[in-house]
């Protein structure tokens, strides 16, 4: 086993790198349709928590999915698995391109949902195989530079291409970026499985029930734990940011391009954690980083709910990013420590937690701002994370004192 990055074969470095690009692109595909929410209700002529369905149905089936790929990828091969997932995403997302009604279009992003819903966490139930327990949260923070920039480029890329060229050019990008990723993870995976390297992905042979495995995880108090920090992170966090685009766009008037481009600062201030994730992991510990994180982007939502010009809501964006991500690379790395055993069945149903939170959250934050307005739906949410920030801060201390009592 690696102790530290230094030691990680030039395969196993390229792998980690491909998988970041599939999570890039599998980020991009969850976040693209945020800015478009106005104009697809405006073309298809309904209301926004209708369109909204694009999104929110996209989360219920992704996480409903983790069910599948988990078991999947501890037996067939977690990079097996990616790799066509990814290549299926792209057939997905060409049928987008030809929809003429809401209703096909949405069946288009359930087609992509299932197909995405493999690529992060069994990235990250890769990455936990691959590396050792102690690097594991500083590797996912560098691969989750591909994750943050997706966070980012889905919001700018949704409204800027939707302002210049259509909505359907968004999901011709979407097609050509899938097919190009899943080609490059075919072609590594068949130059390893050639030569005389280690495989990139073996199937575990110590794979047992998915039933079996997921018990075993669900009645483990900490692992229950994580698994509802992540639902209500799901609803509340990535939930809720589908909301700030549309809200920038109706309550400040700006253009659709330019209220995608200032959210895709959260992408951004997800990437410069990312850059600078090692000393501050060393500096502040697990339980810091979650308070840190949900004090910044809780403070963040509130300037993007009441500030009444657009300057102040650049800066929002961009620290609001910071601070999810300090919080949620927390979470990802408890998550692939649940159970080293199944870690693929354990990062799905992390995944499916996190997913099945962002449906529900998106789905309550179209309905509600059509009654209290967007405003306090957002100031909600991040009310909401502050207080999981807390939770969960004082759930690691009372874990650490448990398995250390001295």
């Amino acid at each position: 086993m690696p102790t530290g990055s230094a030691n990680l074969s030039e395969a196993t470095r390229r792998s980690i790198l491909l998988l970041s690009f599939a999570t890039f692109a599998s980020m991009v595909a969850q976040r693209i349709c945020d800015a478009m929410l106005p104009e697809l209700s405006r073309v298809f002529t309904v209301e926004l928590s209708q369109a909204a369905r694009v999104i929110w149905v996209f989360a219920v089936v992704y996480g409903l999915a983790q069910l599948i790929y988990g078991p999947l990828g501890d037996r067939l091969g977690k990079f097996r698995v990616v790799t066509f997932a990814t290549l299926a995403c792209s057939i997905g997302s060409m049928t987008a391109v030809f929809a003429t009604s809401l209703e096909w279009l949405v069946l288009s992003r359930v087609m992509v949902a299932l197909g995405a819903a493999a690529i992060i966490p069994l990235s990250l139930a890769w990455i936990g195989d691959a590396v050792a327990p102690d690097q594991v949260q500083e590797t996912l923070a560098r691969v989750g530079l591909g994750t943050t920039l997706g966070v980012g480029a889905g919001q700018l890329l949704g409204g800027l291409l939707t302002d210049w060229l259509g909505w359907r050019w968004v999901f011709g990008f979407m097609t050509l970026l899938f097919s190009l990723v899943g080609l490059q993870l075919y072609a590594h995976a068949r130059r390893q499985h050639n030569s005389t390297s280690t495989p990139v992905s073996e199937p575990s042979r110590q794979a047992i029930a998915f039933g079996a495995q997921a018990l075993r995880i669900v009645t483990d108090d900490w692992s229950r734990t994580v698994l509802l920090v992540a639902f209500i992170e799901g609803a509340a966090g990535f939930g809720v940011l589908a909301m700030w685009a549309s809200h920038l766009h109706r309550v400040l008037g700006l253009s659709l391009s330019s209220s995608g481009a200032i959210v895709a600062l959260y992408g951004l201030g997800g990437m410069l954690y990312m850059a600078v994730a090692r000393p501050l992991i060393r500096r502040f510990g697990e339980r810091g980083l979650a308070l840190l994180g949900v004090c910044l982007l809780a403070l963040s939502a509130l300037l993007v709910a009441y500030s009444p010009y657009w300057p102040p809501t650049v800066a929002a964006s961009f620290f609001g990013g910071f601070g999810f991500f300090m919080f949620h690379n927390t979470m990802q790395a408890n998550a692939t420590q649940m159970a080293p055993g199944a870690r693929g069945t354990a990062v799905s149903l992390f995944a499916a937690a996190l997913f099945m939170g962002q449906s529900l959250g998106a789905l309550l934050a179209a309905n509600l701002i059509d009654r209290i307005g967007s405003t306090a739906v957002i100031a909600l949410g991040g009310g909401v994370v502050l207080l999981l920030g807390v939770f969960f801060a004082h759930a690691l201390r009372r874990r650490a004192q448990l398995l250390d009592p001295t």
